[in-house]
């Protein structure tokens, strides 16, 4: 590790008063400070989220469930209400790393950052939510734009994230047995106004299959998706699997989803 300056903030507007292009906001730090150490990114200053009042905690508005950026993912797994509205998202959370790692990582953080294999992406563009900043409010289809890339601007800071409720939801997940990561995780949400599937951890960033939408739309089961194919050019091969293995397992993900939604 180098040396950099660690502030902590009490306001939104304290933190941004600090953003620059050699500053970067701590959220939980359980990619951001991996990635120090790695050498892989060298801020300058570190600022410190934490004690800004309200960024975090969950509350229900109407058909909508409001998380604030600060939420542990510990907290989005443990919560009673939530996890019987949208089950697959408290999974999800549930299913995150470690214990440690749960108890550090933020929703807002894991968002922020775009991994490529990062759990929450997937639900949150099956889910349709939203992303609340300071600035604005960006639907979850502009939001993802490629592997670490969001539309967030340089000076901008998530605040909230808001869920719409779903008829039915779940995540299935195929582990990467050392990170905890997804090697292939799919999100499957049924709307009144139809299915979303998200895919993250087979390809350069999280991602919508038509295919399977269409399938599933037609039929809502998991037979329905047996027929479709995944197409693995796309798809990067590594020491774990192949990129047609990985098609692969976006089928059986995706059926598990399914059934696990309706159950």
């Amino acid at each position: 590790m180098y040396a950099f300056d660690y502030k902590k903030v009490s306001s939104i507007a304290e933190a941004t008063q600090h953003l620059n292009s050699d500053t970067r906001l701590l959220a939980g730090g359980q990619t951001l400070l991996a990635a120090m150490k790695l050498r892989l990114s060298s801020p300058s200053e570190l600022i410190d989220l934490q004690n800004i009042p309200n960024l975090a905690g969950i509350k229900k508005e109407g058909g909508n469930y409001i998380i604030g950026a600060m939420t542990r993912h510990a907290e989005v797994a443990s919560h009673a209400e939530l996890r019987k509205d949208i089950p697959g998202l408290s999974y999800l959370a549930s299913h995150i790393g470690d214990k440690q790692v749960r108890r550090m990582g933020t929703i807002g953080g894991s968002v922020a950052n775009n991994d490529p294999s990062a759990c929450y992406p997937s639900a949150v563009l099956a889910l349709n939510a939203t992303i609340i900043t300071d600035q604005r409010e960006i639907v979850a289809d502009d939001y993802f734009q490629g592997v670490f890339t969001t539309a967030l601007n340089a000076n901008e800071i998530i605040k909230a994230i808001r869920f719409p409720i779903p008829q039915n939801s779940a995540y299935a997940k195929f582990v990467q047995p050392a990170s905890r990561y997804a090697m292939v995780g799919v999100y499957v949400a049924k709307h009144n106004s139809g299915v979303r599937v998200a895919i993250t951890g087979s390809i350069n960033g999280v991602y919508r299959h038509s295919g399977l939408e269409a399938a599933l739309n037609k039929e809502y089961s998991s037979e329905a998706v047996k027929a479709i194919a995944i197409d693995a050019d796309n798809f990067s091969s590594d020491l774990h699997a192949t990129a047609a293995y990985k098609a692969a397992i976006v089928i059986v993900q995706t059926k598990q989803a399914v059934i696990d939604s309706m159950a």
